[in-house]
């Protein structure tokens, strides 16, 4: 394992038991087993680390194809929801703590715009996606994707809280009949007449 591939682990690890606000840099270099000057050599601050880890360490959407005329847009759809509610189940308690101090998700905000990130993309790539199909015909020409798209983030984004809320760090990943559910629901909304 890499030196970057440890710092990753430990950082994954920290945030989201501890989330990002408790969690530092010189403790993520320290569980790593490393020096705060190595973690600083493979990433250049706290937010491009908690970039990588969201993008690199945790399960979702981002790994998920969303490749325009391929496969049934049922099935993609589902992917996407499964993969999101993965995702937010694990990054919630990592950013959380973010939620309830308005000048600390302020900053972050700014840090990650910086990179190019934040919440909002990912909305903008499933309705890319979504239009994209539109255009092929296979999703109906009077459905608006961006509102689709942030249907899809902002119900597993509740899921991921609801979960987070009841059950903690441990929270159990949502079911699959729960993914189905929401994909049916959607694809109603979706499907050309």
């Amino acid at each position: 394992m890499t030196t970057r591939d440890r710092i990753l682990d430990a950082a994954a690890e920290l945030m989201r038991t501890r989330g990002i606000v408790r969690t530092t840099t010189k403790e993520i270099a320290k569980a790593a087993g490393f020096s705060e000057a190595t973690l600083y050599k493979h990433f250049r601050d706290k937010e491009e680390l908690l970039l990588r880890v969201l993008r690199e360490r945790m399960p979702g959407f981002a790994r998920v194809r969303m490749e325009p005329g391929e496969g049934r847009v049922s099935d993609n759809v589902f992917q996407l929801i499964r993969g999101s509610l993965d995702f937010y189940r694990e990054a919630f308690p990592m950013l959380a703590s973010l939620l309830s101090e308005p000048q600390l998700m302020a900053a972050h905000h700014a840090s990650i715009s910086r990179y190019g990130a934040g919440p909002r993309h990912a909305v903008d790539r499933i309705a890319d996606y979504l239009r994209a199909e539109q255009k092929l015909g296979r999703v109906s020409a009077d459905a608006d994707p961006h509102a689709a798209a942030a249907l899809l983030a902002g119900a597993c984004f509740q899921q991921a809280f609801l979960r987070y809320f009841a059950e903690g760090v441990a929270a159990a990943p949502a079911s699959d009949e729960l993914a189905t559910t929401l994909t049916r629901t959607l694809m109603r909304a979706l499907t050309p007449a």
